[in-house]
């Protein structure tokens, strides 16, 4: 596995220093996976006051994404995103692992 297994886009790196900055917070976003979602597991985001002592850390611009070491197993490789279209804006993960998605991106099964 690599140092950095995880990798946060510019854009989503300016993303979360933008919502941490207004809520006046460290620009670290935690994420997770959690059991659910139409397809078995789902995302969850949130920002965080500090990195776990375990947590795989990968920073852009500044920008520090922390994941723990039973999410990594199911995200390593992955690619946060923020995309904004007609649709909305919102975070994106490109998981390379994930062998089937739903439609609202925000689940996925392996």
């Amino acid at each position: 596995m690599s140092a950095e297994p995880l990798i946060l886009t510019s854009s989503a790196a300016k993303r979360v220093a933008f919502i941490a900055s207004k809520q006046s917070r460290p620009a670290i976003l935690r994420l997770a996976v959690e059991g659910g979602g139409c397809s078995g597991f789902q995302y969850k985001f949130d920002l965080a006051e500090a990195p776990e002592a375990d947590d795989s850390i990968s920073e852009t611009d500044g920008v520090k994404l922390v994941v723990d070491p039973v999410s990594l197993d199911l995200i390593a490789g992955s690619t946060v995103d923020f995309v904004e279209s007609l649709g909305g804006a919102a975070f994106k993960v490109e998981n390379p692992q994930a062998a089937a998605g739903c439609g609202c991106g925000a689940s996925f099964g392996i």
